[in-house]
């Protein structure tokens, strides 16, 4: 995207006639992100990924109810304020298409990478615990889905099966032994079902990308602000946020990593993240949710790992690679984390007397 189409978005939110200063930020994948400034005023603005995001107003109109929600209730989590444009509107789209938003730019933070030490995966893990438990007041049937199906795992798994009856016989040839591993595992799709019972496993306000990178922390302090990056915030059950933090957390390599000897799970960032999240969660959950809280991970890293292999089989059509077989080597290194966080449970559990999984905490 050129300068001047940034420029001209950035003229659409700040008063006309400043010199503003334009520079990218962040590194994320869908969005592009800037930061314009002027000598009184900074702003964050973004042009949203129409490709992905198909109903941008949707994005715009969550974020206005969350920001309303929380601005209004007090709840001691303060998320930028969304900024509206020279003509009252919080979406502008350009000549070319391209959707704007904007929000205020929180000065003196940022925002990390990774997770360097368990407190600061204990740390991220009660942010977005507190988030959700901040908005329980907020209907979650208000918030559009801007993703449908994102976190669906019987979905994913029809997906996985229609790209297995369409894939070539090589990329079927090479995947022979995922296939059948996937396929062995359906009892998570199974359990899957079972949380579509409201009562047992009601819907909530959810982040649904809980990375480290989407909390702002403040430069000084090194506390957590909020989070960020609130796109994909709609109706979702209690394993997504959770589970995520776990497959991106208290795994020991990236979901990149061709180190297969070296890929497991880190007990102290696993206990940590459920620890800080079920500290920021309160007394939120359910009795059932409790009683399944480590099918989270399971499902997340399930359903990631289907995911990889149905693009590899479909012919890499929608995740970015880097080289032929990537995804297929993406869906191994999810395959292995599956099965190392599969003997960590039952292993941990089986020391308790009970065996009650709870033990793990």
């Amino acid at each position: 995207m050129g300068n001047q189409s940034v420029l001209q978005a950035a003229a659409q939110f700040l008063e006309e006639g400043d010199s503003i200063k334009i520079s990218p930020i962040g590194n994320g994948l869908i969005h592009q992100t800037f930061l314009a400034a002027t000598a009184n005023e900074s702003i964050v603005l973004q042009a949203l990924n129409t490709r992905i995001f198909k109903n941008p107003e949707d994005i715009v109109s969550n974020y206005w109810q969350v920001y309303s929600y929380l601005t209004l209730h007090d709840k001691g989590i303060e998320i930028p304020a969304p900024v509206s444009s020279l003509y009252g509107k919080l979406l502008w789209t350009d000549s070319d298409g391209n959707a704007w938003r904007a929000t205020q730019y929180v000065e003196n933070s940022y925002s990390p990478d990774t997770a360097e030490n368990e407190e600061a995966a204990r740390t991220v893990a009660l942010s977005f615990a507190t988030f959700t438990q901040s908005l329980t007041g907020l209907d979650p049937r208000n918030l559009k889905t801007i993703i449908p199906g994102f976190h669906d795992l019987s979905a994913r798994y029809a997906q996985f099966e229609e790209s297995v009856l369409n894939a070539s016989s090589e990329r079927l040839i090479q995947s022979t032994h995922l296939i059948s591993e996937f396929r062995n595992r359906k009892h998570l799709v199974e359990f899957y079902e079972l949380t579509r019972n409201e009562t047992d496993f009601p819907s909530r306000v959810m982040h649904h990308d809980s990375k480290i990178n989407n909390i702002l922390f403040n430069s000084k302090t090194h506390h957590p602000i909020c989070p960020v990056d609130l796109d994909t915030v709609m109706p979702g059950k209690f394993f997504s946020d959770l589970g995520d933090m776990i497959r991106s957390m208290a795994c020991t390599v990236d979901e990149n990593s061709r180190d297969w000897e070296n890929i497991g799970i880190r007990p102290d960032y696993y206990r940590a993240i459920l620890e800080g999240y079920l500290q920021g969660i309160d007394s939120l959950l359910t009795e059932a949710e409790l009683k399944n809280i480590h099918q989270a991970g399971l499902i997340l890293i399930y359903m990631q790992g289907l995911r990889f292999l149905s693009d590899y089989l479909n012919g890499d059509i929608y995740y970015k690679t880097s080289y032929p077989g990537h995804n297929l080597d993406r869906a191994r290194n999810q395959f292995i984390l599956l099965e190392k966080l599969e003997e960590f449970i039952y292993l941990t559990s089986s020391k308790s007397r009970s065996g009650n999984f709870g033990k793990l905490l």
